[in-house]
């Protein structure tokens, strides 16, 4: 029992007086807040919220760890890292309205209805990203991947959308009591600091000093939001996870739900397709290609070299009959080579963009729908030249001579499975930069063929050139060499040829140049000074040279060929024992289909043959003969009959859009795979 002295009300709480004070005093500060520059609340109040964003990836991560094998503390910190640049990206999209509404050049802006509403607005924009990531923090584990725009359509098809939410808040309400806390403790931290109302003696100075706030904020937002601030850097997308990670589920640790959202919204998904049941889908087209056993694997070394922008048009002994015979080109190294390698006059690029070329090229994984690097599946497990090979002792490199990080070359290659990367960064010079995008082609190629003589064969290396790009310059040494010409790029393209000479001239005479396969093609086309060039066929025209210093590939495959066609081709040259997925085929197999598929703006156009077809809707909308009808002004759809073309077009697009949704973009266990329609 207490004596009674301390039995009384008012003694009883004198014992907590003092505790009580401490406690009053924490919350008026809390609520009232220490006043400091408005700049600097804003800066504070941005990385709070940045704070509570790593938080959650730590949360995701804890809750998951068993769906993470291969993360050990190392690799977390450079996850949490990575995850910093995705999250710095979300925030600046979410919070651009209360940046400007803090910044705007009014003294009314320090009212406190005023101050009272931004809170509101922050806590709601703020909150409802924070609940985003919560959310994902469960539904991952189901699905196994970030949440992405296409939420909103697969929501549309739930009709017990109620009595779901009921049941999913009941089974997983901890997860409700997280968010609370965290936006409790966001909503107190918020008020911590307070923007001192100045006084303002000359408004046009204050307003001056608030446009130019407003300036800086927007010059910093787009920085932040591109993920650098170099004119080659696109704005990160979901694939640029993968520079951070060991393997691609781990890319959901790094990204967050809400950038994955924006990154996606308005963006077509890939969509499960039912043409035809599975069965007859195999016998028609399959991408599991399981070579024969008896061939004895070659090792030679393979190097891919993907020239920036370099159309067919451009390449003189590709187009024998322009200009009434008369046409020579730009290339006239690249002409040369033609004449002792096996060339394809009839090869197209996959897709539009640099991003769609080397999924393409190095994984045969086509452009179509949306850039894989950019969708939604760009975390799908996927095999490459660079896995595969390394696989059977290969060493493996990429070369691109842009600062480390441009278009997520970077990122992508990790996750293909190279196991070096070779960017501005390692080449460690600023001698040679164009100022711009990267190294200049001579010099890089230089020292790509430099490295490359320092690696132990067999080696898979490949190199994406920089220097045939806008704003269309040459080295200061070689202006006079290379001039003006009708188009400002055809200059580049001369210098980029004129590089690729001295790279052969400096390779020829290294050990391993003889026993190598090289492979010479674009990423893409670029504008034309030929209107045969100007159509939608020819919008995809691209070189496609294979050479063997040996003199054993030579003369010219009119048939049809396609960037997903290298990988395929390469390891069917090289008597590759494994199986694989690939969607292209082998041009060394004369009984391989022949096809070249492209996404344009809602239209698949689909090449077989002589003839081009398209479809929308899962529909035919127009046949032409592109051979006798290059500008396509004579439809055929109602004039003949391509029905066994038209079964194989969608053939391959439901296995790519179903192995995308599904996740089967490399080869399935060994029992499966004995029960799969072969292609040999």
């Amino acid at each position: 029992m207490l004596p009674a002295k301390y039995c009384g009300s008012f003694r009883f709480s004198s014992i907590f007086a003092p505790y009580t004070m401490i406690l009053m005093k924490r919350n008026r500060f809390l609520n009232k807040g220490y006043e400091i520059s408005e700049y600097l609340v804003l800066i504070y109040r941005f990385f709070i919220i940045l704070f509570f964003f790593s938080l959650t990836r730590v949360i995701f991560y804890l809750l998951n760890t068993g769906l993470f094998p291969q993360v050990n503390f190392h690799s977390f910190l450079r996850i949490m890292r990575g995850g910093v640049m995705f999250d710095v990206s979300a925030l600046l999209y979410i919070n651009i309205l209360f940046f400007i509404l803090s910044l705007i050049p009014f003294s009314f802006k320090f009212e406190n209805w005023y101050q009272k509403s931004l809170k509101w607005l922050f806590l709601a924009t703020n909150g409802f990203a924070l609940a985003l990531n919560c959310v994902d923090i469960i539904y991952y584990r189901f699905v196994l991947k970030r949440t992405t725009a296409n939420i909103f359509n697969l929501l549309d098809q739930i009709n017990n959308k109620s009595s779901l939410t009921k049941s999913v808040l009941f089974d997983f309400w901890y997860m409700v009591v997280i968010w609370i806390i965290l936006l409790f403790v966001l909503a107190r931290s918020y008020n911590l600091f307070k923007p001192r109302k100045q006084r303002i003696y000359k408004p046009w100075i204050y307003s001056l000093q608030s446009i130019m706030a407003l300036l800086v904020v927007a010059i910093l937002t787009v920085i932040g939001i591109r993920g650098g601030y170099m004119p080659s850097t696109r704005p990160i997308n979901m694939n640029n996870a993968g520079k951070y990670v060991n393997s691609p589920e781990e890319m959901s640790i790094v990204q967050n739900t809400p950038f994955c959202i924006i990154r996606t919204l308005g963006k077509k998904s890939f969509v499960i397709k039912n043409y035809f049941p599975e069965p007859e889908l195999e016998n028609i087209y399959s991408p599991l290609i399981i070579p024969k056993d008896t061939a004895v694997m070659k090792k030679d070394n393979v190097v891919v070299i993907i020239l920036e922008s370099f159309s067919r048009e451009f390449v003189g002994s590709l187009n024998k009959n322009l200009n009434n015979g008369t046409y020579k080109g730009y290339t006239p190294f690249l002409d040369s080579l033609i004449s002792q390698s096996l060339v394809f006059p009839n090869a197209f690029a996959n897709g539009r963009k640099s991003i769609d070329a080397i999924p393409s090229v190095t994984a045969s994984i086509p452009a179509l729908v949306l850039p894989y690097v950019l969708s939604e599946r760009s975390g799908n497990r996927i095999n490459s030249l660079a896995s595969l090979l390394s696989e059977k002792g290969y060493e493996t490199a990429f070369f691109h001579s842009a600062p480390n990080g441009s278009m997520g070359f970077d990122a992508f290659t990790k996750i293909a499975g190279f196991k070096s990367y070779f960017g501005k960064n390692e080449y460690g010079k600023e001698d040679g930069f164009d100022g711009v995008w990267g190294i200049w082609d001579e010099p890089f190629f230089q020292y790509f063929a430099n490295e490359m003589n320092k690696m132990t064969p067999p080696f898979f290396t490949t190199l994406f050139s920089v220097s045939s790009h806008h704003p269309f310059k040459v080295p200061e040494q070689y202006v006079a060499k290379f001039p003006e010409e009708r188009i400002p790029l055809q200059k580049c393209i001369r210098y980029t040829d004129y590089s690729l000479k001295e790279f052969f001239d400096k390779a020829k005479k290294m050990p391993w140049f003889n026993n190598t396969l090289f492979v010479i093609t674009a990423d893409h086309c670029s504008e034309s000074d030929f209107r045969e060039y100007k159509t939608l066929v020819n919008d995809f025209a691209i070189p496609l040279i294979f050479y063997k210093p040996d003199g054993s590939l030579k003369g010219e495959d009119h048939s049809i060929a396609e960037q997903i066609d290298i990988m395929p081709s390469v390891l069917g040259y090289l008597n590759y024992p494994g199986p694989y997925v690939a969607f292209g085929n082998n041009l060394f197999d004369k009984n391989s289909k022949r096809f070249a598929i492209n996404y344009i703006e809602e239209t698949y156009q689909f090449l077989t043959g002589d003839y081009a077809m398209y479809f929308n809707d899962d529909k035919f909308t127009a046949i032409y003969d592109w051979v006798k009808d290059p500008y396509e002004t004579n439809n055929l759809l109602d004039r003949i009959d391509l029905a066994s073309q038209e079964k194989l077009y969608k053939a391959v697009v439901q296995q790519y859009n179903n192995r995308m949704v599904e996740n089967r973009l490399t080869v399935p266990s060994e029992s499966s795979v004995v029960s799969q329609t072969k292609r040999q």
